[in-house]
């Protein structure tokens, strides 16, 4: 699995760190989404598939 995501249109909801803070952070200063693992472990595909799905602004990218 790969996982990208685009900062671009993150709205900083942080529904993705609440579902895999393994994966993903916020930047402090405007709640950006960062990304901590682009290759994430197989334990987190559901996680991970999981916030791209939820994510209201479609930010989160997931191939594989």
């Amino acid at each position: 699995m790969k996982v990208t995501v685009d900062e671009d249109k993150c709205c900083g909801a942080g529904q993705c760190v609440l579902l895999a803070p393994e994966v993903f952070d916020q930047r402090e200063e405007d709640g950006i989404v960062l990304l901590l693992e682009a290759e994430p472990g197989e334990g987190q595909h559901a996680l991970v598939r999981e916030a791209a799905a939820v994510c209201p602004a479609g930010a989160i990218e997931v191939a594989g």
